[in-house]
């Protein structure tokens, strides 16, 4: 009986072209709810699929952003278009997929991000930003361009920190010469972070409250009790 080798790379190019299918759809979710036209959708699927990734390459300054070199981004990032446009995603179910693609994704371009600028030859610190920047760039460009809040900056589901311990997690793999498990272990961590944090409600924590007046109230000591006695 033989068997048959997958190669790694191969998985995570599947995993790869399937969250920019995902952001894609998302995309034309976004279109749909604005009530766009075919432009509006193409547009907001190639910003939510792509800009991640084209905003990291652009900053790298190494040749052209893949997502024009390599056809499939860009034809995947339009079926996902295309797919928004002529279908009305209103099931449960179908949320909850595109979901867990979507969290997949995160840690898939935050590990990948987080290499290449290694490759380029830059630092840990710059390498887990360009990686975060990877992973979160096109969600934030698209709500920019649509005149929202960005969703990263509060209330969702900790996209960003999810994306943050991938791109860590994948730099310290790497480091340690194994980038093929810590390929793995960014996808997977990245997506448990998410999927529980939708689960159980987290997130991160607000502004504190304090002013000047709440800081001198602070730095006061009370009288004691023997002070107030005058013994």
């Amino acid at each position: 009986m033989s068997t048959v080798d997958i190669e790694p790379e191969a998985v995570f190019d599947v995993v790869d072209l399937l969250g920019v299918l995902t952001n894609g759809i998302l995309g034309g979710v976004v279109a749909r709810q604005l009530r766009m036209d075919l432009v509006g959708f193409v547009v907001l699927a190639i910003i939510s699929g792509l800009g991640g990734g084209m905003l990291r390459d652009t900053l790298l300054q190494h040749g052209f952003p893949v997502a024009l070199t390599n056809p499939a981004y860009l034809t995947t990032a339009l079926v996902g278009a295309l797919v928004a446009y002529l279908m009305a995603f209103g099931s449960r179910w179908t949320f909850r997929a595109l979901f867990v693609a979507d969290c997949l994704s995160v840690g898939c371009w935050a590990a990948t991000g987080t290499v290449k600028a290694f490759g380029a030859g830059l630092a840990w610190p710059p390498a887990i930003l360009l990686g975060v920047v990877t992973a979160v760039g096109g969600g934030m460009i698209r709500d920019i361009a649509v005149g929202r809040l960005p969703a990263i900056f509060g209330g969702n589901t900790l996209y960003a920190t999810s994306a943050l311990l991938a791109s860590t997690l994948m730099a310290l793999l790497v480091g340690l010469g194994h980038p093929t498990w810590g390929m793995a272990g960014a996808i997977v961590l990245s997506a448990v972070v998410s999927v529980a944090a939708r689960r159980f409600g987290w997130r991160l924590p607000g502004p504190a409250n304090l002013s000047p007046s709440a800081l001198t109230k602070l730095r006061r000591r009370p009288a004691t009790r023997q002070d107030d006695d005058g013994t």
